[in-house]
């Protein structure tokens, strides 16, 4: 990627804020680096058109190992001389004890921990119950928003019944209702993000966040086991491991890294908005961000066509989603 060449952006959803089509998650990756280097990192990512950043509260106190990535990111950004207008925010809100759990304290926690007195974007957690309520749960979303604590918010693997459901109860309350849908996508897992249900979604005005695009890193040619990675849908992960060696190959033939392969692939969906990912280095990254070349290079026709082989998903994997 040259260096006078930024980062381009497109709208979350309808009503959403102008993300960067690339944005870096937080999932243990500060607690994993050098502090100089992770500042450095930062501002070379913002300086190049990132401005969309994951940053959420990880482990729950008493049975998950304390986790420090998001008050990290916090210093992170004041060392980097990075202005709170300059990047978007984007937290998790989970849904495990919800309601007991409110949503505003769940976002005052990660505020404070991340140093800012809003979120631009906030992603709901999996649904792990059958009795949600979504029209509470939408209400509740509208009263944050209304009061500038919150700028708009998505969904994490949600079906997407769940999210058309939701929308419509949004709307009803007053919200735009759910900006963007956070879905495991890459060449190999492919069912939900390309299948007709979420097809509808999108065409409402919902945008797609890929998510676990390298799959824990076995796509970029790593094991996967030396961290923890997500979960499984399908139970196809030994697959992915087979289709990752003629990733690398394909890559190889394209003077690429199965690592941009995989990342130009995403966006090529028509509604993707912005590609999430990890990096924990600077030539993590900008390796990274050269997957942007490498899609311009390649063309989206012609990637999709040369990756379909390695979509393992297929027919596995119910595209109505969890």
């Amino acid at each position: 990627m040259s260096n006078d060449r930024k980062i381009p952006h497109r709208r979350l959803g309808s009503a959403g804020p102008e993300a960067s089509v690339l944005s870096l998650g937080s999932w243990h990756t500060y607690d994993r680096m050098d502090f100089g280097d992770a500042v450095k990192m930062i501002r070379h990512a913002v300086d190049s058109g990132l401005n969309m950043f994951d940053v959420a509260v990880y482990g729950i106190p008493g049975i998950h190992p304390p986790v420090f990535t998001d008050v990290l990111f916090s210093a992170i950004v004041r060392a980097a001389g990075i202005a709170r207008d300059d990047y978007l925010l984007s937290t998790k809100l989970w849904l495990e004890g919800y309601p007991e759990h409110s949503l505003r304290d769940q976002l005052a926690n990660a505020l404070f921990r991340v140093g800012a007195d809003h979120a631009d974007v906030a992603v709901l957690g999996d649904i792990r119950s059958d009795d949600l309520d979504l029209k509470a749960l939408a209400e509740d979303l509208a009263a944050l928003e209304k009061e500038g604590l919150l700028g708009c918010w998505g969904v994490n693997n949600w079906s997407a019944t769940a999210v058309r459901t939701i929308r419509e109860h949004a709307l009803a309350a007053g919200s735009p209702g759910p900006q963007l849908a956070q879905l495991k996508y890459s060449p190999c897992r492919r069912a939900i993000p390309d299948g007709e249900p979420f097809a509808a979604v999108f065409a409402e005005g919902v945008s797609l966040q890929a998510s676990d695009v390298l799959e824990g890193g076995i796509l970029a040619g790593k094991s996967g086991e030396s961290r923890q990675v997500g979960r499984d849908p399908g139970d196809i992960r030994p697959r992915i491991h087979e289709a990752a060696r003629g990733i690398a190959d394909l890559a190889a033939s394209l003077d690429a890294t199965a690592a941009q392969l995989c990342i130009a692939f995403t966006l090529t969906h028509p509604s993707t908005s912005t590609v999430l990912f990890g990096s924990t280095s600077m030539q993590q990254l900008t390796d990274n961000i050269a997957a942007l070349d490498v899609l311009e290079r390649v063309g989206a026709s012609e990637l999709r066509t040369l990756m379909d082989p390695f979509w393992v998903d297929r027919d596995i994997v119910d595209p109505e989603g969890p």
